[in-house]
């Protein structure tokens, strides 16, 4: 299957299903001699596992990364880095009414028609659960740019459903199941996620994903943009149908005299563009809104043809989450880490390090 290896310097390879005996990814291009190890992936891949919380899918996978490859005596070599994360709570069977129907809004019935035959264990190929690989291959390069270039990432869920979560505390994400930014609002995301759960439906989300310390300069005109490689990774998540870059859409009712980041002495004094001046990063923060739709597999019946085209109704018995968004915080931070670490590289090859100064905001 092709469209499983992202990126140009930095290559991540995802492989897997979601109930076979493993899923993983292998890095080539990471730069040697960081120093690595399962414990420094570990904690990003916790932060993604199911089985969390009640509000989602209840399948228990500890998550737990192995490093095959690329690492000696605690640092990297330069050569390939394999990591693996085996699965060890499939229930296949929870998928033998889906076998010869096709759940609306979900990929089965396109990769039938791509490929002819599908795997319906809990989605296959198409699973969220081949985000886990993503997140780890995100850790490697979230710690390589924070040693070499202090930048760090940040990710909230800025609205569940039609309930808008303002940002008011960043020290409040890692403490609710929701990474919500806001003490407040949690006991009422909860109801909220509760009732659904019990009405067997599903509901989207928001998500904001911020890159700090991000050093200038980064992104390759015309084709292949920062902000246009950031869309790319970004819609590569499950579920994600729309993003935005700084303003995003909100740019459409703007004038120029607003939307247009000033430049003073001191730096930018507004940052509408999101971190990104054609193409290329402005050393101000990369700023990434996320949207999210609604799980498709629902308890609730839904109609749906079998492969025979005769109309049928789906209804889906499998663990699943209530609201894949839930989860997708430390998914999109990994996906823009491991854009801002291609480009780097891809700077350093172009330009030298030289060239990579952080801008005084």
């Amino acid at each position: 299957m092709s469209g499983s290896t992202f990126g140009h310097l930095f290559c991540v390879t995802n492989f897997g299903e979601s109930h076979g005996p493993a899923i993983g990814c292998v890095i080539d291009g990471c730069p040697p001699g960081l120093a690595l190890s399962e414990a420094d992936i570990q904690p990003d891949l916790d932060r993604r596992r199911p089985g969390t919380s009640r509000h989602v899918t209840q399948r228990n996978e500890p998550d737990q990364v192995e490093i095959l490859s690329g690492v000696y005596e605690g640092l990297t070599t330069g050569t390939p880095i394999a990591l693996l994360i085996r699965n060890t709570d499939q229930r296949s069977k929870d998928y033998g009414n889906i076998l010869d129907t096709f759940r609306p809004g979900h990929a089965d019935y396109t990769y039938w028609r791509k490929y002819g035959l599908r795997d319906p264990r809990g989605g296959g190929r198409s699973s969220a659960r081949m985000t886990a690989p993503m997140v780890a291959a995100g850790a490697v390069a979230k710690k390589w740019l924070h040693e070499v270039h202090g930048t760090t990432f940040t990710g909230w869920m800025s609205a569940l459903g039609e309930i808008g979560i303002p940002c008011e505390d960043e020290s409040q994400i890692p403490l609710n199941p929701f990474f919500a930014p806001n003490a407040g609002i949690v006991e009422r995301l909860e109801a909220y996620m509760d009732a659904l759960r019990k009405a067997g439906d599903s509901v989207g989300a928001r998500i904001e994903v911020r890159a700090r310390g991000v050093p200038v300069g980064l992104g390759e005109p015309l084709y292949d943009k920062l902000d246009a490689d950031i869309a790319h990774a970004m819609m590569g998540i499950n579920a994600v149908k729309g993003v935005e870059i700084g303003a995003g859409f909100a740019s459409v009712a703007q004038r120029g005299s607003e939307h247009g980041d000033a430049l003073t002495p001191g730096g930018f004094a507004s940052n509408h563009a999101g971190g990104v001046l054609g193409g290329i990063s402005t050393g101000q923060e990369l700023v990434v809104s996320l949207a999210i739709k609604p799980t498709s597999s629902i308890r609730s019946p839904k109609p749906s043809i079998n492969r025979a085209g005769e109309p049928t109704v789906v209804e889906t018995f499998g663990r699943h989450d209530p609201c894949v968004g839930i989860r997708a915080t430390p998914i999109a931070e990994a996906m823009l880490a491991l854009v801002v670490m291609d480009h780097a590289l891809r700077h350093r090859a172009q330009c030298g390090d030289v060239h990579l100064p952080i801008a005084p905001i």
